[in-house]
């Protein structure tokens, strides 16, 4: 099992006292595509940091367990988590834009993070970097190694952002809202990209999203969060027979083509929602 979370809750300092923003959240995830979905502020976000230690100092995080591969993260050095953030668990960020490094050339930046793990010289990072854009299906990868982020389109840029991650060989990849800032015809290739890298390299993927029908078509299981609880947690084939209110009430806030509306529905929440 390569993440076994349980009881995990982070709390932060306010004006008002201590706010909860995670409560007893536990999951699990082994070599497969894991789906985490609700609303933004529902702690989806925050329980993919903790597991990487990259919440900020003034968190509180506690848990009854936070593993990835057996290592006990909060017990965790700081040497330790860098030997697991970065090679072997990668985090791909939502925007490239505000991610990659706008004064360094593609190539040198996937250069970096390969030469940061596998110790070579700048020359073999660079034909990495030029490989690993060709295995994200980079149809120019020469070219675009020695193109700024500047000069690269959405698709291309979260192509680059994922060829970084894999530099390392990672067992895991936490995708954060991978394809929000990309239009539907490169989602569709990206999430292509990703559901084949996973299945070659045997790796695991959680994928971050408030995309209900991605999801659902994407992923093997899906947890559903709501104000920093798991509400449910099912396989994502039978996503659309969800039984929890929230979740129905979620689905029941799509527009559909085969029953189109005059108005889409308001979710009304219930405090019994939550345990």
């Amino acid at each position: 099992m390569l993440v076994e979370i349980c009881g995990l809750k982070i709390e932060f300092p306010s004006a008002r006292g201590t706010h909860t923003a995670v409560k007893n959240v536990s999951m699990k995830l082994g070599t497969e595509k894991l789906g985490i979905v609700g609303e933004s502020g529902s702690g989806k976000s925050l329980t993919a940091r903790a597991l990487l230690q990259l919440l900020p100092p003034k968190a509180r995080v506690s848990a009854d367990k936070l593993h990835f591969d057996g290592i006990d993260v909060l017990a965790a050095s700081e040497k330790q988590m860098r030997s697991i953030r970065g090679r072997r668990a990668g985090l791909i960020m939502q925007d490239p834009k505000y991610s990659l490094n706008p004064i360094m050339t593609a190539g040198e930046q996937i250069a970096e993070a390969w030469r940061n793990q596998k110790k070579g010289s700048r020359r073999e990072g660079l034909e990495a970097a030029i490989d690993l854009l060709d295995q994200v299906q980079i149809r120019n990868p020469k070219r675009v190694a020695g193109s700024y982020p500047h000069e690269l389109s959405g698709g291309m840029g979260q192509r680059v952002m994922i060829a970084m991650m894999l530099a390392p060989d990672p067992e895991l990849l936490i995708a954060d809202e991978p394809t929000s800032a990309l239009d539907a015809s490169v989602q569709a290739e990206i999430l292509k990209l990703m559901e084949d890298l996973v299945s070659r390299r045997n790796m695991g993927l959680m994928l971050i999203s408030h995309d209900l029908p991605l999801v659902r078509h994407f992923c093997d299981r899906v947890v559903v969060m709501y104000a920093g609880q798991v509400v449910e947690e099912l396989a994502a084939g039978e996503l659309a027979q969800s039984r929890h209110p929230y979740t129905r009430a979620l689905l029941d806030c799509l527009p559909s083509l085969t029953r189109p509306t005059a108005r889409l529905p308001i979710m009304k929440r219930d405090s019994e929602w939550l345990a």
